[in-house]
This record gives C-alpha cells, sequence and structure tokens, in this order.
C-alpha cells in the first residue's frame, strides 16, 4: 500500500518567499471583550511575535506586517497617540531581539508624518539589524500603495526631467525598481484576517500575482499554528502565471 502522507508531502508545492499580512480585527476583539481599543493592538503584538516565529522557521525571506495605512490618521486621536506609543514600545522592546535572532528590520512608508522620536527610534532599529541575514521583516507604516506608486512615479520624472532617462525607458519593469520592497521577492502570499475580503491600499503594486488568503478570526487570535495552516495552503495552490496547468507541470518534469 502507497504510503499516502508521503503522497500528501509530495504534492506540496515550495513555500512563498515572501508573505504580506494584513492584520486587521484588533479593535472588534478588544470590543467583544469591553476593553479599551488599545489592549486590541497591544493583544496583536503578541500575534505578531508568533507569526515572526512561524515564518522564521519555515524559511519565509520577507515577512511584510501592514501595522498603520496613510488612512488610519482618521481614527480616534486618543487611538493614534496610543498606537504610536504603541509602536514607539515595541521598537524599544524588541529591535534587540530581532537583531539576536539574525531578523532585519526595514520601515516602509512616509516616515516623516511621525513625531522625530519615532523617526529615531526606527532609524536606530533599522541600523541596529541591517547586516542581518535572516529573515527580512518590514513594517508597513503611514503607507498607502497609491502613495507607494506615486512616489516611484515622482522619482522617475524627476530622473527625466533631469536628462538621465529617456520618457521610452520609463516601463512597468523600471517603476517597479522605486516602489517599497524592490530589493525582495514579491510577495507570493497576501493574508488578512478579520473576516474582510479586501486589499485596502496595501502594496497594490506588488500584489500583481499574490494569493490571497482570508480568516475569519480577529488578528489577536491568529497565532503560531495558524500561521502555519496558511503556509500549508498556499502550499497546494497551482501558481500559473498566465501559463496552463500543463505548462507549469512540464517545467517540474
Amino acid at each position: 500500500m502507497a504510503d499516502t502522507t508521503t503522497d500528501n508531502k509530495a504534492k506540496l508545492r515550495p513555500m512563498p518567499k515572501h508573505v504580506a499580512i494584513i492584520m486587521d480585527g484588533n479593535n472588534r476583539w478588544a470590543k467583544e471583550r469591553r476593553l479599551p481599543s488599545l489592549a486590541g493592538h497591544k493583544a496583536g503584538a503578541e500575534s505578531v511575535r508568533a507569526v515572526i516565529k512561524a515564518c522564521a522557521e519555515s524559511g519565509v525571506e520577507s515577512l511584510t506586517l501592514f501595522a498603520f495605512s496613510s488612512e488610519n490618521w482618521r481614527r480616534p486621536e486618543d487611538e493614534v497617540n496610543g498606537l504610536m506609543d504603541l509602536f514607539a514600545w515595541a521598537l524599544d522592546r524588541e529591535v534587540k531581539k530581532l537583531a539576536k535572532n539574525n531578523i532585519r528590520l526595514q520601515v516602509i512608508g512616509d516616515k516623516s508624518g511621525f513625531s522625530q522620536g519615532l523617526q529615531k527610534r526606527i532609524a536606530n532599529g533599522e541600523a541596529l539589524t541591517q547586516d542581518c541575514t535572516g529573515l527580512s521583516l518590514n513594517i508597513a507604516a503611514n503607507y498607502g500603495g497609491q502613495w507607494d506608486i506615486a512616489q516611484a512615479a515622482r522619482t522617475l520624472a524627476a530622473q527625466i526631467a533631469a536628462g538621465d532617462m529617456k520618457l521610452e525607458e520609463l516601463t512597468a519593469e523600471r517603476l517597479g525598481q522605486e516602489v517599497s520592497l524592490a530589493d525582495q521577492p514579491l510577495p507570493d502570499l497576501c493574508i488578512r484576517t478579520g473576516g474582510e475580503q479586501r486589499v485596502s491600499n496595501f502594496l497594490i503594486w506588488q500584489f500583481a500575482y499574490t494569493e490571497l488568503y482570508f480568516s475569519p478570526l480577529y488578528w489577536p487570535d491568529f497565532g503560531y499554528q495558524q500561521m502555519l495552516d496558511a503556509l500549508k495552503d498556499f502550499q497546494t495552490r497551482e501558481r500559473r502565471f498566465g501559463r496552463t496547468s500543463e505548462q507549469v507541470a512540464a517545467e517540474h518534469v
């Protein structure tokens, strides 16, 4: 009799190189427990640790977390202030641990919108971990996908205006070299928790061929095992990139 366990493992495709996560549901998690919204965000920090551990142990190269969107400034002032304090607290507490575990930190987004103190903490964290060669941990903060594309376009427009680049050289590939995370693999998998099924202006250029995984769990309830389950689900998917299944299969013969 064939070993079905071995057969099932053989059918699994490679792990994603780059996972992006929209961490949704902190507020609703707190509300259901009659807690202040910031309690949900603090609980979500525990999930961040668990997910980083699962990705690092599974061989994922890059993990990008959507921590604070450019639209989140519209939230109540006390919640926004609490989130900024929590971000600063997390940087103070976690960066040395990241370095110890060979994890490189990068913050993407319009960092000029943050206080000088927070900008300094971000710069220090990035500098401390810049030589780490393990998992790349990217935190998207004051980030929006449309902003990302616009800033890339401005960079190229300036080069054209200066005569350093010809208009006909402006291609999708060239633009893609100027968006955030251009030095890393494109996201293979995007996970969104909280039951919503949209990408909410997150990495919209980079998501052209990204697989989507939606979890009904609020972010504080999405932990180590749930991350492993999402990775395994990805491994069952056939990624064709415009080709047929037969063409994809022929590449692996």
